[in-house]
């Protein structure tokens, strides 16, 4: 049996927060992403839209991050499996941030929705 299956969730805990402090030791993208995370929360602090907008904008960049972790953990797979060039390897990295970029355009739909909201209300 794996010894990597049905761990303590300590552990399991202990797993992700490793693979996410790599992820962002590493990836430049998940850095400003998570920069951006941080100046939505400011914005949505002073702005203060209602409890189901503060979820959707948390839903989407959760997605957007979620996105972004399986794109680089993809890449470093790819990477570590196949280290030259291959077209085939490439398509599978482009498929992969392209899933990254619908999850960005679906949390800037978002934004757009909660800008027309909050200006529909006067602020």
């Amino acid at each position: 049996m794996n010894s990597w299956k049905n761990r303590p969730f300590a552990a399991r805990l202990g797993c992700a927060l490793r693979g996410f402090a790599q992820a962002l030791g590493s990836e430049r993208s998940l850095k400003l992403q998570l920069l951006t995370l941080a100046a939505v929360v400011a914005a949505l602090l002073k702005l203060r839209p209602g409890p189901v907008w503060w979820a959707l904008v948390l839903a989407s960049s959760a997605t957007v991050l979620a996105a972004e972790l399986l794109n680089s953990a993809l890449e470093q797979l790819a990477d570590a499996l196949h280290p030259t060039q291959s077209a085939a390897i490439g398509q599978v990295k482009d498929c992969a941030a392209a899933a990254v970029l619908i999850a960005s355009l679906g949390a800037v739909a978002v934004a757009v929705a909660l800008a027309v909201h909050l200006l529909g209300r006067g602020g």
